[in-house]
């Protein structure tokens, strides 16, 4: 065991004893601190401390305020702005294979403002990795067994992040205004990204997810991270790397086409 005996000037660098009681052995070292060196490491910490709250705060000030006025929470869908388009983000699936309860919730909204004629194309934007996780898929398949006809469902399975699902949804599907459907949470965050690109997006939230507190809460944290990245994202406009194989797709186009014959 090492420490710092009593009476020891401020400033001397090593001491030891006798390792052991027989005083064979190597001493075992001990660092001294001094006052000034102490106050120097604690000036370091808290500007690191200062720093790292600002690298966060900033860019989560940024996403809200590029959100504001743009966002409504899901229970008053009958304020929501008619947009001939809603993204529809994805959440995960369940260990069954069908849609994570956080998906299902968006879906939920969905299919509200489907029915509601506030939307008339959903297009559903997730990951896809091979045969066995088609998120996409799944969500689909959610709203076409809640009556949703598959001629107004899009899916687009290159949407692995938030901002690769709304640069998709501009340069691959021709989308320029629109409805987001996400948590609450998540919103200003997907909202902000959307605008700085150039698309006229509105946020309907999802709030009936608040009932599991600890992954409702980890997910508000989860932000301010997520919060830096979109903003890199957005100022050096980040090209996802699979759109370079995708060349535009008329789905969400055609889909309107319907409506307007």
């Amino acid at each position: 065991m090492s420490g710092v005996g009593p009476g020891r000037p401020h400033g001397s660098k090593w001491s030891g004893r006798p390792a052991g009681g027989s005083g064979l052995g190597a001493a075992d070292p001990v660092v001294h601190v001094s006052a000034s060196t102490s106050r120097r490491l604690g000036a370091l910490l808290a500007g690191a401390l200062v720093a790292g709250l600002v690298g966060l705060g900033v860019p989560a000030v940024w996403t809200h305020r590029s959100a504001t006025g743009h966002l409504y929470p899901a229970s008053q869908a009958e304020a929501v702005p008619h947009l001939p388009v809603a993204l529809v983000l994805g959440a995960g699936l369940d260990g069954r294979g069908g849609p994570s309860p956080f998906l299902a919730a968006r879906l939920d909204v969905a299919h509200d403002l489907y029915t509601r004629g506030v939307t008339r194309v959903l297009l559903l934007s997730g990951s896809r990795r091979g045969a066995t996780y088609d998120e996409p898929a799944v969500m689909r398949e959610w709203l076409l067994a809640r009556g949703v006809p598959a001629a107004d469902l899009v899916t687009d399975g290159e949407g692995h992040d938030t901002y690769a699902s709304c640069y998709r949804a501009q340069h691959v599907y021709g989308v320029e205004s629109m409805l987001v459907v996400s948590q609450a949470y998540h919103l200003p965050r997907a909202l902000a990204i959307c605008r700085h690109l150039g698309l006229a997006a509105v946020g309907v939230g999802d709030e009936t997810m608040r009932v599991f507190e600890s992954t409702w809460r980890g997910g508000e944290l989860r932000e301010y991270p997520a919060n830096v990245k979109a903003v890199w994202d957005v100022f050096v406009r980040r090209h996802p790397a699979q759109l370079a194989d995708d060349p535009p797709d008329p789905a969400v186009r055609e889909a309107l086409a319907r409506h307007a014959d």
